[in-house]
């Protein structure tokens, strides 16, 4: 493992919905569920990066490529299933460049590879196909996920009992 990899965070999901429940603003979010855990299987948190690229992982593969710091690549697919916009290679990447996590809404493959890479992947589910590489897509844009917004700078938590979004740190 690289030198750059996070720290395993100590929090729990639950917990942040609790104390937040009262939260009316909009500053603290709750994805839906669906999310599957096909990374490393510890919780994660980090800085939000976004990326929006219905079945185009190109800038997926250059988003990991750059530092990661400790943050969370949130991949807005569209929540299409057709096309995977992460594999094995790109978790590699992410873990070696000192990405937290990824969470797509979509699909990702090579799951004994996501894995074996020591980073988290959240996505709705696995499907084999490849995208296209046609260089398409949005870096550091506001997206939806799964109907909730989720922006650049925002902070992502992730465990086992499900995915919340703050406008700032929570721990």
């Amino acid at each position: 493992m690289s030198a750059l990899k996070p720290a395993t965070p100590r929090f729990a999901t639950c917990d942040l919905c609790d104390a937040h429940e009262s939260d009316t603003s909009g500053a603290f979010r709750v994805l839906p569920p669906g999310f599957q855990d096909f990374g490393h299987g510890q919780p994660f948190c980090g800085v939000v990066a976004t990326v929006r690229c219905p079945e185009d992982n190109s800038m997926v593969r250059e988003a990991v490529a750059q530092p990661g710091l400790g943050r969370v690549l949130v991949v807005d697919g569209g929540g299409l299933l057709r096309r995977a916009l992460a594999g094995g290679n790109l978790a590699v990447t992410a873990a070696k460049n000192g990405w937290a996590g990824i969470v797509v809404d979509g699909a990702v493959r090579d799951v004994a590879e996501l894995r074996a890479a020591g980073v988290g992947v959240r996505a709705l589910a696995l499907m084999p196909l490849r995208t296209d590489k046609r260089g398409e897509g949005q870096r550091d844009v506001p997206v939806r996920v799964q109907g909730v917004w989720v922006r650049p700078g925002d902070w992502l938590y992730a465990d086992a009992d499900g995915i919340v979004v703050s406008d700032r740190a929570l721990v």
